[in-house]
């Protein structure tokens, strides 16, 4: 299924943006695992709706409960399920642009696709509001991997193709805001104390598995590993890593690789930049078609929408990345177990 991650662990997300809940089953966590429910909540509320002025207006608490698989705390061993429940889903905001697909969403692939029987209020599964349910399963990684030393932590560096500071790319937002329009961004995520050789080559590399996970977030158009594009304006004696020993250990002096090289983890820092599109829902007037009526027509969507996806967005990479890593570390502690 499309909606479902990993090979180790198994991450399946279900629900739609108006649904009475979004959720998420987890199959593969080792039982005895203790979740921290409060700093999984603190995880999820950097992800939550309704903050600030720079977000959209929907507010959500973003609660997660677990039905099943967690008992006094700690995992089970068997699949581990969650809901959160929407409380402020305004349907009625999509009944006039019912038949008129936004530019940019995927309202119109979505009708081809599902010939119409898709859930179309609020952009249904493919709403960015089912990374909530993908924070709920990256949160635990979270936790799994810090106990092994694993840390994953991402930031915006750029909106609108403004870098400067913190201040300039608020402004951005905002002015955007003002237009009825939208702006992307980028966000980065570094992991560091992954151990060198999780990953394969080709098709089942960490590039790919991590690549695979990250595109999952609605709005996800770029991904790229530590020089990534810039790679190619580079000479191979610029972009090299070279080697050293210290302490009786093999290191990077470089990290332009990313972390990553043949697929395989070298044991430096995991760098990884996801680019964002902006918010496709605008207020701005735009071009479309009555699919009922076959006609051209023009569109404002009404509603509430984040102005840039980006900033919200953080916590969705983190979580992402975070689940990659764990799978990959699950199935290497496997493999060194069977060669012993």
């Amino acid at each position: 299924m499309s909606s479902t991650y990993g090979k180790n662990i198994r991450v399946t997300i279900f629900g739609e943006s108006h649904a009475a809940a979004i959720g998420v089953t987890i199959e593969g966590l080792p039982a005895g695992i203790a979740i921290d429910t409060e700093e999984l909540q603190a995880f999820l509320d950097r992800r939550a709706p309704g903050k600030d002025r720079f977000s959209t207006a929907r507010k959500e608490s973003d609660t997660p409960e677990f039905l099943c698989g967690v008992k006094d705390g700690k995992t089970c061993g068997t699949p581990v399920t969650a809901i959160i429940r929407n409380s402020d889903q305004h349907s009625s905001d999509y009944a006039s642009i019912a038949d008129t697909p936004r530019p940019g969403h995927a309202d119109y692939t979505a009708e081809v696709k599902y010939g119409g029987f898709q859930d179309k209020t609020g952009g249904g599964h493919f709403s960015g509001r089912l990374t909530a349910p993908l924070c709920i399963a990256g949160g635990i990684a979270l936790q799994i991997l810090k106990k092994q030393g694993i840390e994953v932590a991402g930031r915006v560096t750029a909106i609108g193709g403004i870098t400067e500071s913190e201040e300039a790319m608020l402004q951005a937002i905002e002015q955007s805001k003002a237009e009825g329009d939208s702006v992307g961004g980028i966000v980065e995520c570094v992991a560091t104390g992954v151990p060198a050789g999780l990953g394969d080559p080709m098709f089942d590399g960490m590039e790919n598995r991590i690549a695979s996970a990250v595109f999952g977030i609605p709005a996800v158009k770029g991904v790229e590993f530590g020089e990534g594009f810039s790679a190619a304006a580079l000479k191979g004696s610029e972009n090299n890593d070279a080697y050293e020993i210290r302490d009786g250990r093999v290191f990077l002096k470089t990290n332009h690789c990313g972390g990553i090289l043949g697929g395989i983890t070298t044991g430096s820092p995991i760098v990884v930049r996801a680019a964002f599109k902006p918010t496709p829902s605008i207020a701005k007037e735009q071009d479309t078609v009555n699919l009922k009526t076959m006609e051209n027509c023009k569109i404002s969507v009404p509603g509430r929408h984040d102005p840039c996806i980006a900033r919200r967005a953080v916590p969705a990479v983190e979580a992402a990345v975070a689940l990659a890593i764990l799978d990959a570390l699950l199935e290497q502690e496997k493999y060194k177990a069977f060669i012993g």
